[in-house]
């Protein structure tokens, strides 16, 4: 089973964190949203407050499939203040394993230097934060071992990506469909 840790900082985007959360769990994969700080408890940029699986100093990332950040403002920021994210982002880079960020958190990986000459998407007017990356303005973007999405409304398709990269392309398709995303679509 894939193993999945998203960071979680106050001004998360509540659906950039959560709809892929759901998903991937709906598609069997271990996810655990890991709080930056010394508490459980994280507040969305719209004030709802989520209480994490586990604190950042508490979560063993050794097994990580994927490591996962949700966009919104200030959480990104957020999250790029943390040296402990960063590190694990290298970390994780650096085995060729999976990195995600979506809307505005990839200003976190093009600070590191994770997305250059990569072809990457994110929020509009944040494209000047991905350093030396090639934007491509999709709903999501798949890159080798780094996937980006746009925003809010791509937070479906984004997760879906996801669940195909972690298991298999039919168990994404079953999860969107069982979801009525595919009757969406069709509308």
């Amino acid at each position: 089973m894939a193993k999945v840790y998203q960071f979680m900082a106050d001004g998360f985007e509540d659906i950039e964190a959560l709809i892929p959360v759901d998903v991937l769990r709906r598609g069997g994969v271990d996810i655990k949203t890991v709080s930056i700080y010394d508490q459980l408890l994280v507040t969305s940029a719209h004030g709802v407050e989520i209480v994490t699986d586990l604190c950042f100093d508490e979560a063993d990332l050794s097994d990580a499939d994927l490591l996962m950040l949700p966009g919104g403002m200030p959480g990104a920021t957020n999250l790029n203040k943390h040296e402990g994210v960063k590190a694990a982002l290298l970390k994780q880079n650096a085995a060729g394993k999976m990195i995600s960020a979506i809307c505005a958190a990839p200003l976190v990986l093009g600070g590191l230097g994770l997305l250059k000459g990569k072809r990457a998407t994110c929020y509009p007017g944040f494209e000047q934060t991905m350093e030396d990356a090639q934007y491509t303005a999709e709903l999501f973007t798949v890159d080798g071992n780094i996937i980006t999405g746009e925003g809010p409304a791509a937070a479906f398709p984004y997760a879906y990506s996801l669940l195909a990269l972690l298991t298999n392309q039919e168990t994404a398709n079953e999860v969107a469909e069982g979801m009525r995303f595919v009757h969406l679509m069709e509308k």
